[in-house]
């Protein structure tokens, strides 16, 4: 028994080692994501920016078209310029930093197209493939799980 709880503590370090060593850069966030959030499947790109922060866009929606064939819209953004935006090309963050101190990446809102709202966001790696994406908004708010796509 002592074995088992012993191997068991010896995985759980090498586990929490591991998503740490990812979080402790800031460039390893970037890439392509499958999200499922509320029954609506999207594929989310991360980029950096040249002035060093991230950005995350949508560029894939499952059911992307309305009844008609047409290319759905972000008719829900509170902006009133972007509610002509294709739903497939949503910029969901912008001025993502990256925090070394707390290893995460913060100190920016997130976007959630199918709410209409706006939230602080804070994101960190769960393990190798996945992103902890936490919004909130005075406290209360939601995580979601962004895994990344195979490359």
């Amino acid at each position: 028994m002592k074995k088992i709880i012993f191997t068991l503590m010896c995985a759980l370090m090498v586990l929490s080692a591991n998503a740490q060593d990812l979080n402790s850069k800031g460039d390893n966030i970037l890439g392509e994501y499958f999200s499922l959030k509320d029954g609506s499947k999207s594929k989310i790109r991360i980029t950096k920016e040249a002035d060093g922060t991230y950005k995350a866009q949508v560029f894939w929606v499952e059911n992307s078209l309305d009844a008609n064939g047409n290319k759905r819209k972000d008719v829900k953004n509170p902006d009133k310029s972007l509610r002509n935006v294709d739903i497939d090309k949503v910029v969901l963050i912008k001025g993502l930093k990256y925090d070394a101190d707390d290893k995460e990446w913060t100190d920016t809102k997130i976007y959630d197209p199918t709410a209409g709202k706006i939230y602080s966001v804070d994101i960190e790696f769960k393990d190798e493939k996945t992103l902890k994406v936490y919004g909130n908004i005075w406290g209360i708010g939601k995580t979601v799980y962004w895994r990344k796509i195979e490359e």
